[in-house]
């Protein structure tokens, strides 16, 4: 087998470097997004309740039309 080349410490350095910056990026990246995906998750769950308001009162007259005695 070979033995392992030696790594530039240049080369070190900027994996590792770009290795850091990535990091940040991504948490400066999260910290923008977060806020954001919580205000679309909130409204999302607003228009769910109201949809499904309406369902169960769509529900609830097709079941007293069905029901009646008139028929």
């Amino acid at each position: 087998m070979v033995p392992p080349v030696q790594v530039s410490p240049l080369i070190k350095f900027t994996r590792y470097s770009a290795l850091l910056v990535g990091m940040i990026y991504g948490k400066k990246r999260y910290d923008y997004l977060k806020p954001i995906a919580e205000e679309e998750r909130r409204i999302e769950a607003e228009e769910k309740k109201k949809r499904e308001e309406l369902e169960r009162i769509a529900k609830e007259i097709a079941e007293a039309s069905e029901d009646s005695i008139l028929k």
